[in-house]
Order: C-alpha cells, then sequence, then structure tokens
C-alpha cells in the first residue's frame, strides 16, 4: 500500500509561524507534526510515501533524510490550486490501483488508518461540537452522499479529517472538477461525484485532532501529553534539591539546578539547562538546548529549540519558537479581566480562539526588552525585538522593532549572515 501526503500549502492561517518553517515541521512533545504521522503509518506497515511539496520543500526534504526505512517519492505543486490539483500532481508516481491519502499537517493516529485500510474506498470523518468550521459530509446507510464545505448551518456533524482510501479512478474525477468559489479544485468534489458511480464508504474515526490555527497546537499537545512516560535520560543531571513529580520525559544532557520543581507530564528536550529556583508546570515542552532561568516559571507551552527563558519570566499558554529569548521580567498574560474567550487577530480578522486562557504566539528569532509585558493572544513575527519596559498589546509583523515611538523595521543588515537569506524570503512572503 502506498500513501500520498499532501504537503504543499502555506498555511497562512498559521502565520507568524510558518513564516520560517513549513507547518508539517511544527511541533508538539518535541516531535514534528509530520514525524509523527509518519509513525503512524509504520505502525500499518506502510513505506511507500508520495509528498506533494511546495512551500519551503527543501526543508521538508532535509528533514526527510533521517528516515532511511520509507521510500519516499516526490511531486511538486508549483501553483496552490487547491487539494484535488495536489493530488493530480501523483498520478504517474503510484503505481498500485489502491492508495492512501491523508493531510500532512494534522495529526491521525494509527487505528485510524487501519480502519480506513478495510475499505476498498473510504473517507473518514469525525464527530465535532463545531461544525460549522469543517467541511461536513453527509452519510447515507453508512456511505458518503455529499460533503457541504464550511457552513453556518451544517447538516451534520460529521467533520471531514481528510484522510482516504481512494483508487486510480479518483484521477479521472479530478479532471472533470471545476473550480470551487476558492478558485480551487477541490479533492472532496472528486470524490462526492466518485461515490456516486463507486461507493466510499465513510468510516467515524476518534483520534483525529485539526491543526487549523496556532493555538491548535496547544490543544493536540494538551491531549497527547496524557501518553507521556516518565523517562530520564542516564545522561542527564539532576541536583539533590530538585523536586520531579508525575510524569516528566528528560533529555540527553540537559541539567536541571538546584530548586527547580517540575510537575508533569512535562518533556524537557536535550541539551537543556533548567534553574535554579524556577517552576515547570503541566503540560509544557522545552526543545532541545534551551533554558529557563532561576525565578521564571513556564506553564501549559511549547518553547522552541535554542530559546532562553530568562530570569525572572512567566510564560503560560503560549507558543515559542527556535532561537528566541526572552530579557528577564518578561511577562505574557493570559486572562482577560472579564473572563471571556481569548481572541487573536488572524490574517485581518479577530478570531475566538475559544480558549478562556492564552498567552501568546512568538515566532523564531524573537527576542524582548527586560521587563516586557505581553497581552493575552499576541502574535509576534519572526526576527523582532522590544526594548525594556514595552507592552506588547498588538501584533506585530516580521522583523519588526517596538519602542516607545511605536514600530518600525529593523535593517536586515543587523542580523548575522546565516539567516539574511530566510530573512529576505519572509520579506517577500508578507509582501504579497
Amino acid at each position: 500500500m502506498e500513501a500520498v501526503m499532501l504537503l504543499a500549502g502555506e498555511s497562512t492561517r498559521m502565520r507568524p509561524l510558518t513564516c520560517t518553517k513549513p507547518k508539517p515541521l511544527l511541533k508538539i512533545l518535541n516531535k514534528t507534526i509530520l514525524e509523527h504521522n509518519l509513525e503512524q503509518l509504520e505502525q500499518n506497515g506502510i513505506k511507500d510515501v508520495v509528498m506533494v511539496l511546495g512551500f519551503l520543500q527543501d526543508d521538508i526534504k532535509r528533514f526527510l533524510g533521517k528516515f532511511n526505512q520509507f521510500n519516499f517519492k516526490f511531486a511538486t505543486q508549483k501553483e496552490h490550486l487547491g487539494t484535488g490539483h495536489a493530488l493530480l500532481q501523483t498520478e504517474s508516481l503510484i503505481k498500485g490501483e489502491k492508495f492512501l491519502v491523508m493531510n500532512g499537517d494534522d495529526f491521525y493516529h494509527h487505528e485510524d488508518i487501519r480502519k480506513c485500510l478495510d475499505n476498498e474506498m473510504c473517507a473518514t470523518a469525525k464527530e465535532v461540537d463545531n461544525p460549522e468550521r469543517f467541511g461536513v459530509f453527509v452519510v447515507e446507510n453508512g456511505y458518503v452522499k455529499n460533503l457541504i464545505e464550511k457552513s453556518q448551518t451544517p447538516p451534520s456533524n460529521l467533520a471531514n479529517t481528510g484522510l482516504y482510501i481512494l483508487n486510480k479512478n479518483i484521477f479521472d474525477f479530478l479532471r472533470k472538477v471545476e473550480k470551487s468559489e476558492r478558485n480551487e479544485f477541490e479533492l472532496t468534489d472528486a470524490i462526492v461525484q466518485m461515490s456516486k458511480e463507486h461507493p466510499v464508504k465513510c468510516e467515524i474515526t476518534n483520534n483525529w485532532i485539526p491543526i487549523g490555527y496556532p493555538w491548535d497546537l496547544l490543544t493536540a499537545n494538551e491531549i497527547k501529553m496524557k501518553e507521556t512516560e516518565n523517562r530520564i535520560d542516564t545522561t542527564a543531571s539532576i541536583d539533590k534539591n530538585v523536586t520531579i513529580k508525575g510524569n516528566v520525559r528528560i533529555g540527553k544532557n540537559t541539567v536541571i539546578k538546584n530548586g527547580a520543581y517540575i510537575e508533569g507530564p512535562v518533556i524537557i528536550g536535550d541539551n537543556c539547562t533548567i534553574g535554579p529556583n524556577c517552576y515547570i508546570r503541566e503540560n509544557s515542552v522545552i526543545g532541545d538546548g534551551s533554558k529557563v532561568g532561576n525565578g521564571s516559571e513556564v506553564k501549559n507551552s511549547i518553547i522552541g529549540s535554542n530559546t532562553n527563558i530568562s530570569h525572572l519570566s512567566y510564560v503560560c499558554d503560549s507558543i515559542v519558537g527556535d532561537n528566541c529569548n526572552f530579557g528577564a521580567g518578561t511577562i505574557v498574560a493570559n486572562l482577560r479581566h472579564d473572563d471571556k474567550t481569548i481572541r487573536s487577530m488572524v490574517k485581518d480578522d479577530l478570531v475566538d480562539t475559544s480558549r478562556r486562557k492564552f498567552g501568546v504566539v512568538m515566532a523564531d528569532y524573537t527576542k524582548t526588552g527586560i521587563n516586557t509585558s505581553i497581552y493575552p493572544g499576541v502574535m509576534i513575527g519572526p526576527f523582532s525585538w522590544t526594548v525594556p519596559g514595552i507592552s506588547i498589546k498588538e501584533n506585530l509583523q516580521p522583523l519588526t522593532l517596538l519602542d516607545e515611538n511605536g514600530k518600525r523595521q529593523i535593517d536586515e543588515n543587523r542580523f548575522d549572515k546565516n539567516v539574511i537569506e530566510r530573512i529576505r524570503f519572509i520579506k517577500q512572503l508578507v509582501s504579497k
């Protein structure tokens, strides 16, 4: 059995995180979405994988270099014309009559994949409480009859998970599909048309975790953290006066200093320095090479690699990228005084996160000055800086310096030469 993974999109709703890395390489539990999904395929004996790439495809190819157990083939989607158009790019690469198709940027589970594999043709769905956020299936006697894209009055609560078993007939139907209202060729339109001639079973799944917005990473992290086992690498150094409660995973060569209090489930990567006298609370993930300083507290947050949470800082319900630095005394707020859910600006729209507690989304290479305060729901673009004593009340675009006089763009020449090329790419990206 071959699998097709659709990985070409820019994932603009996931910005600013996807300014510097493709969405499939975003992490929870110190593991990328892509690696997680490859593990689920491997558990079902699937080793032949066709990947449709586009945005930052070289980053994905480099990442895949360590997965020698798979046979990868690559197709390129040069224009972003929808999932149907993406699948069409694989037609000449697929050898088997039947194959699995999945989005590459949601979390799938090997049990749901197995359930799907038991059918000749299949589409999977999950019962959700907010069906207006998704395309939903109309099902009759267990088989697909229609799919309605995001509607304020959805006809069912069966959200399309983007996991399918199809055969090569799908390519004939894809060539007949017309562009949707989004000006894209939709794979689901072809599946609905095909279902009129070839029955497509709708399997109900329970384990799919969709990732549409940055805060969905926190939801996925909270769910998957329940599987964390207590494991401390033998090369880790734990001082005598350290408290560890619950399931905590600590990586190679990590140092936990006196007075650190770690309350699991928590994952701390390799080569980290934690403490002294800090508090790491439940559902927190600290990336490889990162530091949490004296008197700092991290709670329910995803911290990237080589990031420094300096002393006397507080980071809560947040996603923080790689190579960031929190100046001493940086405080992230996560709660409104009126106790309403936090809303964030995404693509010029104010979106309700449905989270009562939500902090900051901070992209790679961002630095805050000492005593910086960050309002709930703020998104900070990569390569942005603040001066000491500033409050960040609204989103910052990439390469922004925030000081007493407001926002201004940082000269790219102030950065190391090894990141200049990526900075120029980001400038082109956000100027579209």
